[in-house]
């Protein structure tokens, strides 16, 4: 029996069912294992599936571990006995199992499988929601409550703005309209409700900011001005023009001053205080006027700088006003605004996601309400598990805090029973502050539940996982020496792992930054205004970067193999992994420079649908449908790949009608000329009125061939485009009455985004933001973008002691501010080294480092940082192609750039069998359908020169379906019926066609003679099928309308909507008696005893004609056979 290594001992260590564990996981530490294998164990160990809940933080990362437990659980059961025993033991359970114990293990696939409600693994939004659909009156909520979309919520804020803007509020929002410069007010709005707290009480804004009572515009004019600055004005200003550039250009700053009111303290704060460094804000005493002046003048100069001094004091003061009157306006607006969007959404039965959490939390803090369902919760979870910990804010912990008090007071429904927590994060990858996470939480909350659970002698252990099973040395030495200075309270504490694959080889390489530069507009008129200068910085990076990757391909350049260390393979596109900061210009610049060299690339890791050209197509024909007036719509949709009209076309189109003409009626009055697109465009705007937006973009693209155009000409990317559209043309319908017009502006609502599934690009490179990255890894990562990063802080409001407070501009920020301001930026830096983190430890083997700045500039960078690290490490010169990157190495790797020794080089011998080339088989026939055998199917008078044949199959189309449905309803009921059937079907017909056909049905359904065909007795649409000797053995497969046993013989009715009735059955077309001669064979041989007849139904004049036995099978043996 092989021993555990130190690695394998610590996770079995963190898997014991039987203790509470905090368990800090480094990147690449095998955590999902952890929590698999303690699922795993906590079934073994007797405990009910349903009594484990795990929450996670993604529906991905719940489907994962779902997954995978399956997958171990299902293994179990079909494992033999010494096999499964073996696995066991390596879980970490004790080897003295019994026979019995073996059979219970492999009997807990079945038991996961059978559980009430099955296994809770689910997200914490998940989790909440149910448990608020099992509680909706204590909890306050609707029971048939929906989780609001991301979309849903755009709209029903500006829903919500409007109804102030049109109302008697009007006044608060042009209030606060006044104060916005670069917010707009969704921003803002979104801003109030995530920080709804922030307005919760009723305190003085002049508190809050300092703001000495009393003060106003008037008392701030009286502090900053005795009525002795004109005179001293009048006098100073010619004194300062005789000297020095510094002296004249403040005497012109004083000369604009032309009144001492409330705005000229701000004017003259511009040329008499200090506006940066130590001395920000302070008077400019000893530095204005000059010495010169101060020498010869110093009575004046005295009077100058008093002034400066009251304008030092009323400036501060001023800012705080300022603020104060902006700040007041925001509560006064958010005070009306947050509960009418309360009761917009309770009226909805809206959630969104911080309601879900948000409620859960009031419902298990209520103390008259927690205990009842606590006491039901408590019989139904007596193990909780919490992965990604380190993302969890601080109203989820609350909620988990709630859920296991029980747990932690000694006192529950199940005192008998053992009950744990588990929980497993890494603060180093807390990179979700956005969403509300706190990272000290984890360490916080590890001493809360730490001191709990010893307090009631519960057995609780902190542990670290250390070793990574994903990165090589060289990656993870850089991490640490990277991380080794300065303070690491944010990164959780010492960063340190240890490499499990000891003997994988390993890079990181640090490549000479591409310097910016200053480029002359020198594009065409004609390019895109988001399109860079080829000589722009990021453009030159963009190239380099995929010239590398095609170099390293096309030569070869071996990685080390993923299963033997020390076996070299070749690159390939799908082992590289760019990561960049967000989705700016040189992520674009990115993909572009990729698909230029011909590599394949995934594209973008979101993808807004509006800019995706198929998505443009699409939305142009809705606008055209819509308005059939938007010439601009109509002719985009022209030529776009759905018709594929040239310049030259849309050009005589357009040029040559009439002025003031719309393009469609210049369309319509010349429709014979592209009769193509007219029956594509009549036939959709027939539809538009009566079919949902999802139906109507699936006609387009399947009935219309929509689908296969746009990705003949756009490739295969379109088809991303596409299904979201159509994914959002269903989220519509969940939310609204669907229309058209209606749909339209959901879509111009928002710019969405959706993410497509680039964690398994395969063979493809992958470019994406390290937040979304997260989770992920790859042979060889590409960082980009690790250059210098200002800390920002972008929110329109400040987080004041509790109160929400309006962010000013930096130069009107009062010094009262400051410090909240520069703690957010001291929380964003953090948050920055911790995203550093997570980009480099999803490298396994080559770790690559670009940027683009200013080589001497690179301290505190991301790139400067790294280099440090691996300056230290001993890195060295190295040579990939033209580039002379800078490398730490570790392990033996491939000396050139040519592949090493493939891995499977043994020569084995081929068995002679093997290299036979056998005869192929005779491909499988298809069967013949009897409608198909040759021969006319209708008559046709000698004057019908325009016979339409596939209205003619459209209308037989919808006859035959009414013929088929409308016997089964109520008579009633037939003409609502019918018309729904008809509008519904493919064929599709309205109007007085649809009149025509449905009364035609009707006619048969009615006739008294044709009433045993659709009485009971007869069975409908029976299918049949096989071989007759008439077609030399070949098999035919068919339906024959109806059936009936009419006890002597058997009869089979075809429907035939044909226009023209033959007035004889030997005028009967020959296509048709063949028809009917096969349906008579092959019925043959499925009722030997007896006779067969067959017989024709015109529906035209609800005429039943029976054809002679031996014509029709006279007319089969006729048909040709090839």
């Amino acid at each position: 029996m092989s021993i555990p290594n130190d690695a394998s001992l610590r996770q079995i260590q963190a898997a014991r069912p039987d203790m509470s564990t905090w368990l800090a996981a480094n990147a690449g530490s095998g955590k999902t294992r952890v929590l698999t294998d303690r699922v795993a164990r906590l079934l073994l160990s007797g405990v009910a599936p349903e009594r484990i809940l795990c929450l996670t933080y993604t529906k991905a990362a719940a489907s994962e571990m779902q997954n995978r437990l399956f997958q171990r659980l299902g293994d179990w059961a079909m494992k033999p006995e010494p096999d499964l025993r073996k696995e066991l033991i390596g879980l970490g359970v004790d080897d003295a199992w019994s026979d019995h114990d073996l059979n219970n293990a492999r009997r807990l696939f079945a038991r996961a499988i059978e559980a009430p409600g099955g296994l809770k693994i689910q997200t914490i939004h998940s989790f909440c929601a149910t448990l608020l659909r099992r509680f909706p009156l204590e909890a306050g909520v609707t029971p048939q409550f929906t989780e609001m979309e991301d979309r849903a919520g755009v709209l029903l804020r500006e829903a919500v703005l409007d109804d102030i803007a049109t109302g008697p509020n009007r006044h608060l929002l042009d209030a606060l309209a006044m104060q916005i410069t670069d917010q707009d007010f969704e921003k803002l709005a979104r801003d109030i409700i995530k920080n709804k707290a922030l307005y919760a009480t009723d305190i003085s804004i002049e508190d809050v900011l300092d703001l000495p009572s009393g003060t106003t515009e008037k008392s701030l004019v009286d502090q900053a001005f005795d009525g002795s600055e004109g005179d001293l004005f009048t006098t100073l200003i010619p004194i300062l023009r005789t000297s020095s550039a510094n002296d004249t250009k403040l005497a012109d700053a004083l000369d604009a001053i032309k009144t001492f009111d409330y705005a000229a303290i701000s004017e003259l704060a511009k040329p008499l205080l200090f506006h940066s460094g130590a001395n920000n804000r302070r008077a400019k005493i000893g530095r204005a006027p000059t010495k010169a002046i101060t020498e010869k003048h110093p009575e004046l100069t005295a009077q100058l700088h008093d002034l400066m001094l009251r304008i030092e004091d009323a400036q501060e003061l001023k800012l705080k006003l300022d603020n104060a009157h902006k700040t007041k306006a925001l509560h006064a607006f958010a005070r009306v605004f947050l509960p009418k969007y309360e009761a917009a959404k309770t009226i909805r039965g809206w959630l969104d996601f911080d309601d879900l959490i948000e409620k859960t939390n009031d419902l298990l803090s209520n103390q008259s309400m927690a205990s009842w369902v606590l006491f039901r919760l408590d019989g139904g979870i007596d193990h909780i598990l919490v992965d990604e910990a380190q993302d969890t804010s601080p109203t989820q912990w609350s909620v988990i805090e709630n859920l296991a008090s029980e747990f932690t007071s000694g006192l529950g429904a199940r005192d008998d029973v053992e009950r744990t927590i588990f929980v497993v994060g890494d603060p180093k990858q807390s990179i979700y502050s956005f969403q509300g996470a706190k990272p000290a939480g984890f360490s916080e909350m590890r001493d809360s539940f730490q001191s709990k659970l010893e307090s009631i002698q519960k057995p609780f252990q902190p542990l670290q996982l250390e070793y990574s099973f994903r990165s090589s040395a060289a990656v993870l030495s850089s991490v640490d020496k990277v991380f080794s200075k300065g303070d690491t309270t944010s990164l959780g504490g010492t960063v340190l792992h240890k490499a499990f694959k000891t003997e994988l080889a390993g890079r990181v390489d640090i490549f000479p930054v591409v310097e910016p530069q200053k480029t002359e507009d020198d594009l065409p008129w004609h390019t895109p205004l988001d399109r860079k200068s080829p000589q722009d910085a990021t453009v030159i990076l963009a190239k380099r970067i995929a010239a590398r990757i095609r170099h390293m391909i096309d030569t070869k350049v071996g990685i080390p193999d993923e299963e033997t260390p020390n076996v070299f393979r070749p690159v390939h596109e799908g082992d590289f992994l760019i990561l960049v900061r967000k989705r700016s210009a040189i992520f674009h610049e990115l993909i572009r420079a990729c698909k230029t060299e011909g590599l394949k690339i995934a594209g973008a890791d979101k993808l807004k649908i509006a800019g995706e050209l198929a998505v443009k197509d699409l939305t142009a024909l809705l606008a055209f449908l819509s308005t059939p007036e938007d010439d601009l719509a109509l002719a985009g949709l022209l030529k776009s790949p759905l018709f594929g009209w040239s310049e030259q076309d849309l050009f005589d189109l357009a040029h040559r009608r009439a002025a003031k003409k719309y393009l469609w009626q210049e369309m319509r009055d010349r429709r014979t000329e592209f009769p193509e697109t007219m029956e594509v465009l009549d036939d959709l705007r027939n539809s538009s009125d009566f079919l949902r937006p999802f139906d109507l973009l699936e006609r387009a693209l399947t009935r219309h061939d929509g689908r296969r155009k746009l990705i003949a000409r756009l490739g295969e990317e379109a088809v991303d485009g596409i299904d979201a559209l159509l994914d959002q043309a269903q989220s519509y319908e969940q939310n609204d009455v669907p229309n058209l017009t209606g749909f339209l502006t959901w879509l111009e609502a928002e710019d969405v985004e959706i993410k497509r599934q680039a964690e398994s690009a395969g063979d493809q490179i992958r470019v994406m933001t390290i937040h979304g990255a997260k989770g992920l890894e790859a042979p060889i990562v590409i960082l980009p973008e690790t250059g210098s990063q200002k800390s920002q802080f972008r929110d329109p409001t400040i987080n004041k002691d509790g109160t929400a407070v309006w962010k000013p501009a930096t130069a009107d920020m009062p010094e009262c501010l400051e410090a909240s301001v520069e703690e957010a930026k001291r929380l964003s830096a953090e948050e920055s080294d911790r995203l550093l983190y997570v980009a480099m430890t999803r490298a396994e083997k080559w770790l690559m480092i670009d940027g683009v700045m200013d080589p001497a500039k690179t301290t505190d960078t991301w790139y400067g940082r790294i280099e440090d690290a691996v300056t230290e490490l001993g890195a060295k010169t190295a040579q990939l192609g033209d580039e002379t990157p800078f490398r730490f190495e570790v392990g033996t790797w491939a000396t050139t750039d040519a592949p090493t020794t493939a891995k499977h080089a043994t020569s084995v011998s081929i068995p002679p069998h093997l290299t036979l080339n056998p005869t192929a088989p005779d491909a499988k026939q298809r069967p013949l359908s009897p409608s198909m055998l040759g021969g006319a199917k209708a008559l046709y008078s000698g004057s019908d020169t325009h016979f339409d044949e596939e209205a003619a199959m459209r209308r037989g189309t919808l006859i035959h379906l009414l013929l088929e449905y409308l016997p089964d309803v109520p008579r009633p009921a037939w003409q609502e019926q019918a018309k729904q059937l008809l509008l519904t079907n493919d064929a599709f017909a309205i109007g007085p066609l649809a009149d025509e056909i449905i009364q035609e049905a009707i006619n048969v359904l009615t006739a008294p003679h044709l009433e045993f065909l659709f009485s009971d007795h007869a069975m409908a649409e029976v299918g049949i099928t096989s071989p007759l000797s008439q077609l030399e053995g070949k098999q035919v497969l068919g339906t024959i309308d109806r059936l009936i046993d009419q006890g002597d013989h058997i009869l089979a009715v075809d429907f035939k909507s044909n226009a023209i009735i033959p007035e004889r059955p030997q005028d009967t077309p020959l296509g048709l008696l063949r028809q009917m001669g096969a349906y008579a064979a092959a019925l043959e041989a499925v009722f030997p005893n007896k006779p067969i007849k067959t017989a024709l139904l015109w529906t035209k004049t609800a005429e039943l004609m029976e054809l002679p036995h031996d014509m029709v099978m006279q007319a089969l043996e006729t048909t040709p056979i090839s």
